[in-house]
């Protein structure tokens, strides 16, 4: 290790220990926290079952970097690329339209088989695996309907797929033996206000009671449902709303996914992290950057990152929450979008740890707000960027920006020669 490198991070853990911060113990506490990147930023959300359909549901990616993976091969090969810039074991997110097989298969049919692929290399590489029915850029989703589609037919269909992703999800669960995450997220809603806002509501949860009927082990599922403000085609009303999935997902026991760009423009996720931790028994992130909309822009380690991350830390959180990444830029580097914003995300971890938390609850106590927010302000500028130096350097990816020469050279020799 550079000796640079190590001499600021010794300086740093003395000015850190004089406010009783052990950062050799922040480190390896670090190092157990998995992130859960999101496989569809290395092919602008198109799949492999169904890539010739059209983005529907709201979702829009914009721009042509060119490299994207066209294969699933390619895009575990960019996936490794990425992980080995970022430091820690991690988690892969599988939407269920990149299914690895030879076979036509429609959604509501697939099952672990179509998937084992991903299990095997998951497997090799140490990854765990999380997953989401793909209830957008389909036939019977084109009018902007899946679970609450008033044609009893339509909705049979959308139900048996997220019943056949729950199999799935439980199947990677008890071969990789990390808990897999399964994502319910439905674009239905109306562009312009409804007559009826009841029907629809009542449909979806129906759908979902049925779609979660069938009890799975815990331990190797756990079933999450995503709420959204509105969406391209969905502005005046969307079924699935946080109030909807926040009292769903309390009386049934689910996961609440809160989604960073989900929300209104000036809602922040960071402050809803306390009030639903006291009801639920955990809670899955998707951290995303919102650009007045949900626009999926890649994360970068902005103050709301910073105040998740701090949330996370000082509510003791990270146990019970899942962290993962959901956001498409396809106007840049997509591998270089994965580590840029994978990396932040653990930085925004870090910066929560290295907080002097207890001092600043006493001082909160005492009323002591002075010194609350003297400490704050001061610790803005402690050497948190020497830890996190050591820390890349500790698990051997690149320290600071080394790690865009190696993206840079993978372009060059891998990612330009697609198609060529």
């Amino acid at each position: 290790m550079d000796q640079k490198v190590v001499n600021n991070y010794e300086a740093a853990k003395e000015l850190y220990a004089q406010h009783g911060i052990d950062v050799d113990q922040v480190l390896d506490r670090l190092n157990t926290i998995k992130i859960s990147m999101h496989c569809w930023q290395g092919d602008d959300v198109r799949g492999f079952l169904n890539k010739d359909q059209a983005l529907t549901g709201g979702i829009s990616v914009t721009g042509n970097y060119p490299g994207a993976a066209t294969t699933p091969a390619e895009l575990r090969a960019d996936l490794e690329k990425a992980f080995s810039l970022i430091p820690g074991k991690h988690k892969v997110n599988l939407h269920a339209i990149y299914a690895d097989t030879d076979e036509v298969v429609e959604l509501d049919k697939i099952e672990p088989k179509h998937y084992q692929k991903w299990v095997d290399w998951s497997k090799e590489q140490g990854l765990g695996l999380d997953f989401n029915p793909t209830c957008f850029s389909h036939e019977k989703s084109k009018d902007g309907f899946t679970l609450s589609h008033p044609d009893p037919e339509i909705r049979q269909f959308w139900i048996d797929h997220c019943k056949a992703s729950r199999k799935i999800g439980a199947y990677f669960g008890e071969q990789l033996g990390q808990t897999c995450v399964t994502n319910v997220w439905v674009p239905d809603g109306f562009k312009d206000v409804p007559a009826d806002r009841m029907a629809p509501r009542q449909r979806l949860k129906d759908a979902l009671d049925q779609v979660f009927a069938e009890e799975i082990n815990p331990a190797h599922n756990l079933d999450a449902i995503e709420s959204k403000l509105f969406g391209i085609g969905s502005e005046a009303y969307v079924v699935g709303s946080h109030e909807f999935y926040m009292g769903y997902g309390i009386r049934n026991n689910k996961l609440i996914c809160l989604d960073a760009g989900h929300f209104h423009p000036t809602e922040v996720i960071s402050n809803k992290l306390s009030s639903l931790a006291l009801f639920t028994d955990g809670i899955l992130l998707h951290v995303s950057r919102p650009m007045r909309w949900d626009s999926d822009h890649v994360v970068t380690l902005d103050d709301e990152l910073i105040d998740i991350g701090r949330e996370l830390v000082r509510g003791d959180l990270l146990d019970k929450t899942h962290i993962g990444l959901d956001f498409f830029d396809a106007s840049i580097n997509r591998v270089a979008a994965w580590v840029i914003g994978t990396r932040n995300t653990i930085k925004a971890l870090l910066r929560g740890m290295l907080d002097p938390i207890e001092a600043l609850k006493a001082a909160e106590l005492e009323g002591d707000y002075t010194t609350r927010l003297a400490l704050t302000e001061e610790f803005k500028s402690y050497p948190f960027g020497a830890v996190w130096d050591y820390y890349c350097a500790q698990q051997g990816v690149p320290v600071r920006e080394d790690w865009l020469a190696v993206v840079k050279d993978y372009e060059k020799n891998v990612l330009l020669q697609r198609g060529v």
